[in-house]
């Protein structure tokens, strides 16, 4: 026969063939009568209400704590439903429920005892987890798991809470007052400072916009300067080129005006060219001819005259050559005198000359003549007494004698 069951229950088929029992967890499954067995076992939630009363904590005081647990076979874990097939198969829901309370109520008890009231009060997620923690390892070890645990209330009947309360609750209160007076101070001190940091940020603010203005006014006054420059070289440029077109107008007009008295000055020496040319034609051959006419006549003339000059010169000092001749023969002596003393002058210009024309004269003394310039007036003189000797020794007449000839001769 075939039988089934939902996912919240279990199914163990035992008997012929089935060593060890077949477990199945919401399913179907084929059964053999009279040699098979079918067994079922929950594997519903059970929640479970965990009370401890009047257990005794670690500084003895008497506390009551309520929690609620739920727990449950697990199915899919093949090794703890076998555990749990083990530990309650034939076991309805109920005691089942009763066995697992139980074991939870007694681990619960086991942890209040090991800890104070305010540990428990103050602190009961730990305490839950404790619970929790200590209870599934027994439970795992029956095949059941424990799915959560809370803790639902904590309670005594000697005030103790209550006067932990009141004292929690002065303690509290005079937190809250000292909290209050710290925070009204906190909130002074943080108003002083905040009224500090505003006053420095106003501060720092204003030095901000002074710098700020500051840097604005050198950098608008740097952008005048460059925007001025620009300008001034924009309008120097402009001038610039004002004045290089002006002056390149004026080139071209000049150049224009250059051509055209070039032009001008050509036409007027092809005029000129033309005129003279004209002239030459007209005028100048002509008068050119009669000027050379004119030139070979007058040359001739000029030689006619010349000849009969050189011919009276030659006649004149012919007859002047005669005539100191006669007067030679005449006054021979004088004639000769006087012909020396007109040649005298010459021969003292003669005998000064390289003396002019000397640089510098070197004179030596033998210390008892003069020196200077009196002693060189001196040498030129001492050669001129000299040349009435020298004369008598080329003409045989004594000049300082022929004093009378001589006068009569000049």
């Amino acid at each position: 026969m075939f039988y089934t069951c939902g996912p919240n229950e279990a199914m163990v088929v035992s008997g012929f063939g089935r060593s060890p029992p077949l477990m199945i967890a919401g399913g179907r499954v084929f059964v053999f009568p009279c040699i098979q067995q079918i067994q079922r076992i929950t594997l519903n939630t059970l929640t479970l209400n965990v009370k401890s009363d009047k257990v005794y904590t670690r500084h003895g005081v008497p506390i009551s704590v309520t929690g609620i647990a739920q727990v449950k076979i697990q199915g899919q874990n093949k090794e703890m439903l076998a555990t749990a097939c083990q530990m309650f198969m034939g076991k309805s829901e109920g005691e089942i429920a009763q066995i697992a309370l139980e074991t939870l109520e007694g681990h619960q008890r086991a942890i209040i005892a090991h800890l104070t009231v305010e540990e428990i009060y103050q602190d009961r997620k730990k305490f839950s987890e404790q619970v929790f923690k200590v209870a599934s390892s027994d439970l795992v070890n029956m095949g059941i798991g424990v799915v959560s645990y809370t803790l639902k209330d904590v309670h005594d009947d000697q005030d103790y809470l209550h006067s932990l309360g009141k004292a929690r609750t002065a303690q509290v209160q005079k937190d809250a007052r000292i909290g209050e007076a710290q925070y009204k101070r906190d909130a002074v001190i943080r108003e002083a400072h905040a009224m500090q940091e505003k006053v420095s940020a106003q501060y720092k603010n204003e030095i901000e916009m002074a710098k700020s203005q500051r840097d604005y006014e050198l950098k608008k006054a740097a952008y005048d300067v460059e925007v001025n420059t620009k300008k001034a070289e924009s309008e120097m440029a402009y001038q610039l080129q004002v004045a290089k077109t002006k002056q390149r107008i004026e080139e071209e007009k000049m150049q224009v005006q250059v051509v055209e008295r070039t032009q001008q000055i050509t036409l007027q020496e092809q005029e000129i060219i033309r005129k003279e040319k004209e002239l030459e034609a007209k005028v100048k051959k002509p008068a050119e001819a009669e000027k050379y006419r004119l030139e070979r006549l007058a040359e001739a003339q000029r030689g006619e005259a010349e000849a009969f000059a050189t011919e009276a010169k030659g006649r004149a000092e012919a007859e002047q050559m005669a005539k100191k001749a006669e007067a030679f023969k005449q006054y021979k002596d004088g004639a000769m005198v006087d012909m020396l003393l007109e040649k005298l002058p010459l021969m003292a210009e003669e005998i000064s000359k390289p003396l002019s024309s000397a640089k510098k004269v070197t004179m030596v003394s033998s210390g008892g003549s003069e020196v200077g310039a009196a002693k060189l007036t001196g040498e030129v003189l001492d050669i001129m007494t000299r040349l009435p000797v020298a004369v008598e020794k080329l003409t045989g007449v004594d000049i300082s004698q022929v004093g009378g000839q001589t006068t009569r001769v000049r």
